[in-house]
Parts: structure tokens; C-alpha cells; sequence
């Protein structure tokens, strides 16, 4: 039997109540965990595609809902005056679980006109609109999370946005004082933006994985690719970095986005990558 919870808001020791049973709330989520794309913070999901974490109940933000046998007998029914307080519902259909957050725009608290033998106004009843998608699935017996936006999930799952990590003010300084980086027009760590920060962790990672011979290539591949756009000093191995842009494209280098087409020889950037071996 499927069944429909919520948490609410403000209650620590028991703050899932029973909504409905018996009732399949997602009946047309279909997620096919093989094409789901690993998370990565710099991917932009194609339409039909969902993000995955996979090993899911081992990881600091699983909730202890997830890692306990379930059992609806072990929770008490929602009161109506809990009603406004739901921070999110979540739906069992069979032993998967089906997430969405609620927000103040979903409840619809409205007099509406009813046409019958004569128009009428009606008092509406407190109503919660239920999303055609979850805002993300959890698979038990794979043990993984499926969802397509993170922000959206950050409040279910506390401390998840860790696996969105900006480079700190300290590292965005460091990054900015590298040998290769040439700061002009009194550019510094203190204007450079939120996703660029978090492309300074994604390229600080990819650096440390090179040797010092891949290093001085991948220079010499984002200067080639950007010779328009950046300016490269061959003689002191330098990138001249005077704007956020100009940042942004020397991250996209380190990450090797940049690419020839095989017809054409078209170069071009990617906006989005997903390793395919």
C-alpha cells in the first residue's frame, strides 16, 4: 500500500505525520538510474535527465528516515492545525520514497465563483497542490538519491549543498596569486562571482591531478583556444585576468571545455560536459 507523510516544521522529536494512504501521488515519475548523470555542480541537465548520488544512506545529509525500516503504524495523523506548518510531504509507492518541499505558494486559500443553477461564491477549503514531479526520488534498494535541482532539496536534506562547493574567500585568493594568473585593472578575489567560485574549486581539484609537464599544456591549450579572448604572455607563461569573463574562460580551459569539431574544425566551447567512459 502507498502511503503520503509530511514533515512539519519546528518539531524535533516527532515531526512526520500521516496525510493519505493508499494513494500513488507520482504515478507518472519514471527515473531510469542507469542514464542518470553522477552530480556534478557544472552540468546542465538535459530536459529529461536527472542527477544522481549514489551510495546514498552513507552519506552526512541522508536523513535517519531513509536509513530505518519504515512503518506507518509508528506515526500519527497530520491535525489540521499542522496543515500550514508542512515543510515537506513525501509519498511511499512501494519501497521507494518520493520527495517535494513545500513552499507558501503552494497552498491555495482562495474564494472562488462555482457555477451551478446560479453563480455563487464559495469559501475554498485549504488545498495543496501536489507538482506533476518530485523534486527528488530515493531508491532503496539501490540506495540512491535521484533530483534535478539541488537548492530545491537543500532544506530536505540538510548539508547537502556541499556537494555544490565554492572555493572559500582563502582559496579564491590563492587560486588569483597563481604563477600562470596575472591580475590587471585591480581585479581581486573580492569581485569574482558565486559561480565562478565554485568553478575555482572545481579547476583546483583538476590542477592538483596533473603532473607539471600536463601544467605547461594546458596553458598552452587555453591560449590557443582563447588567443581572442585572453591574453597569454608566452615568455612569462601569464594569463591576464582583468574581468570575471576572462576568469571564467581560463576555468572553462583548466576543465578542458574547450573542443574542434571533426567537420567543419569548428572551435567551440561546452557548456556542460559528462564523462562517457
Amino acid at each position: 500500500m502507498d502511503h503520503v507523510l509530511a514533515r512539519v516544521k519546528r518539531l524535533t522529536k516527532k515531526p512526520f505525520f500521516k496525510l493519505v494512504s493508499d494513494h500513488t501521488l507520482y504515478e507518472n515519475t519514471a527515473v531510469d538510474l542507469a542514464t542518470c548523470v553522477p552530480y556534478s555542480p557544472d552540468h546542465n541537465l538535459d530536459e529529461d535527465s536527472w542527477f544522481k548520488v549514489e551510495d546514498f544512506s552513507q552519506q552526512p545529509f541522508c536523513i535517519d528516515l531513509l536509513k530505518n525500516n519504515f512503518d506507518t503504524k509508528d506515526y500519527d495523523d497530520l491535525k489540521k492545525e499542522q496543515f500550514p506548518n508542512i515543510a515537506y510531504i513525501f509519498a511511499i509507492q512501494e519501497e521507494d520514497f518520493y520527495f517535494q518541499k513545500i513552499t507558501s505558494s503552494l497552498f491555495i486559500r482562495k474564494k472562488i465563483i462555482g457555477f451551478g443553477e446560479v453563480a455563487e461564491i464559495e469559501e475554498s477549503n485549504n488545498r495543496l497542490v501536489i507538482n506533476d514531479q518530485p523534486d527528488a526520488v530515493y531508491f532503496k534498494q539501490s540506495d540512491t538519491l535521484a533530483f534535478r535541482n539541488l537548492a530545491a532539496i537543500s532544506g530536505i536534506f540538510k548539508g547537502i549543498d556541499a556537494l555544490y562547493r565554492e572555493a572559500t574567500q582563502q582559496e579564491t585568493e590563492a587560486f588569483l596569486q597563481a604563477e600562470f594568473v596575472e591580475l590587471k585593472n585591480d581585479y581581486d578575489a573580492n569581485k569574482v562571482s558565486k559561480p565562478n567560485r565554485k568553478r575555482i574549486a572545481l579547476a583546483m581539484d583538476s590542477l592538483e591531478k596533473l603532473s607539471d609537464q600536463q601544467r605547461v599544456d594546458i596553458l598552452a591549450y587555453i591560449g590557443d583556444y582563447c588567443d581572442q579572448k585572453l591574453k597569454f604572455d608566452q615568455a612569462t607563461q601569464k594569463f591576464e585576468i582583468s574581468t570575471d569573463d576572462e576568469l571564467k574562460l581560463l576555468l572553462y580551459g583548466i576543465e578542458q571545455r574547450f573542443y574542434t569539431t571533426l567537420f567543419g574544425q569548428e572551435k567551440r566551447l561546452a557548456n556542460s560536459i559528462q564523462a562517457v567512459g
